[in-house]
């Protein structure tokens, strides 16, 4: 019932190929699920929004650090609307390069209201230092 009312939020931390200049931002688009399993951008897709922040830049490994906000749930939008604007999330054999390593997208933080007591709860967890998390300290 939450997430049909959204009310329970998923906060993402991703790393993306290359620098992203802007501090912040919003990315707005029209996405289609194609058969085969790929997202596209396309004229006759659904809504597709996201706000993301830039948390830190690793000019030395060409990468950028950032906190996702979904407003809109579609498949793969995340990394459909980074590859887009030239930022694939590193890892990423779909939409980005061709390499073997873990795609770089985490949710960790979750917020959400109890179902009978009413509270609002709220977890998080940072990712492993594995793969090309240890480019950055957090």
């Amino acid at each position: 019932e939450q997430i049909k009312n959204k009310e329970f939020k998923k906060t993402y931390l991703a790393i993306v190929d290359g620098i992203i200049e802007k501090d912040k931002g919003i990315y707005k688009d029209k996405l289609k699920k194609l058969s085969n399993g790929n997202t596209i951008v396309a004229k006759d897709g659904k809504e597709s929004v996201l706000e993301y922040e830039v948390i830190k830049r690793n000019k030395e490994k060409n990468k950028t650090l950032v906190k996702i906000n979904l407003k809109t749930g579609r498949h793969h939008q995340i990394r459909v609307q980074f590859a887009t604007r030239n930022h694939p999330l590193a890892g990423d054999q779909r939409y980005g390069k061709a390499d073997k390593t873990q795609i770089a997208l985490y949710a960790y933080k979750l917020e959400f209201i109890h179902p009978t007591t009413k509270e609002k709860l709220s977890f998080e967890l940072l990712p492993q230092k594995t793969g090309h998390w240890t480019d950055f300290t957090m």
